[in-house]
């Protein structure tokens, strides 16, 4: 099973904070109060290449891209939670 929060402090928290307070680079949005189903949508987003927020689509992609589907839904459903 994936943990979410370990895979937030691996791979988000260097750039968008501990709690996701943070805006990446000073370009991201701050993920805190996201919900978690855009957050998967987007992830997914960025690992298929399909999006570029920011700017931030080529970072992001190399982010995510071994990510698994579970992965992402873990990482999702932690940043939801995040306050």
């Amino acid at each position: 099973r994936s943990n979410g929060e370990t895979l937030y402090k691996k791979f988000c928290a260097e750039c968008h904070g501990k709690k996701g307070e943070k805006r990446a680079l000073n370009k991201s949005a701050i993920i805190k109060n996201f919900d978690s189903a855009i957050i998967e949508a987007d992830l997914k987003g960025y690992k298929a290449g399909t999006i570029d927020k920011q700017g931030m689509g080529i970072l992001m992609k190399g982010q995510v891209a071994h990510l698994s589907d579970a992965d992402i839904k873990a990482l999702a459903e932690y940043i939801g939670r995040l306050k």
